[in-house]
């Protein structure tokens, strides 16, 4: 299928760990470009790869690359979203939710599969801080002209991804290969850890 070009950029957000990558190969699967470098190569903690650009990380610098990514999609983790300008692009963002327990330890043992220490505040401090951001996250998205946001339930999708899936399908416009976009949905690499 070649891919569907949309008149907005399409972003994929969360926290990490929080399934961002999963949705990435769901909107490609669905007919969208992503725009990712693959320096991060695929690896234990994510079979299919991580979709990521490493300019993102940058943009509080330099920003030219987003005019690229106009008909694509690209993964900006919630950090960074406030980052991308607001000046000349649309955006659509559907931003991952996932539960935040799940979420703390898929970090933990991600980080010591890489013999990473962890970080040095509770998981319960952790889930506070990510839940407090995705909230005022979505409230100044609301409040944002340029931004248009759906929010995704990783642990939906993989239950039962045909609700949220329609839901993305039509926020995104109707355009996209929605009985494709349920291929990468395998929850066979689900992992509460």
């Amino acid at each position: 299928m070649s891919p569907v070009a949309l008149p907005f950029i399409t972003v994929v957000s969360g926290v990490p760990r929080s399934g961002t990558s999963m949705m990435m190969s769901v909107l490609e699967a669905g007919g969208l470009e992503p725009m990712k470098d693959d320096i991060r190569a695929a690896d234990e903690d994510n079979p299919r790869g991580y979709y990521e650009l490493e300019l993102v990380k940058k943009l509080k610098v330099d920003a030219a690359w987003v005019d690229r990514a106009v008909g694509k999609v690209v993964k900006v983790v919630h950090a960074h979203l406030r980052d991308l300008p607001r000046d000349r692009h649309r955006y659509r963002v559907v931003l991952m939710r996932r539960d935040m327990t799940e979420v703390l330890r898929s970090q933990r043992k991600m980080l010591e599969r890489r013999g990473v220490p962890g970080g040095k505040i509770s998981d319960e401090r952790a889930a506070a801080i990510y839940s407090k951001q995705l909230a005022e996250l979505e409230d100044w998205m609301r409040a944002e002209p340029a931004f248009d946001h759906i929010a995704a339930d990783y642990n939906e999708l993989v239950r039962d991804p045909g609700p949220g899936l329609r839901a993305i399908h039509a926020f995104l416009g109707g355009t996209l290969d929605l009985k494709a976009m349920h291929g990468p949905i395998d929850p066979t690499l689900y992992r509460s850890a």
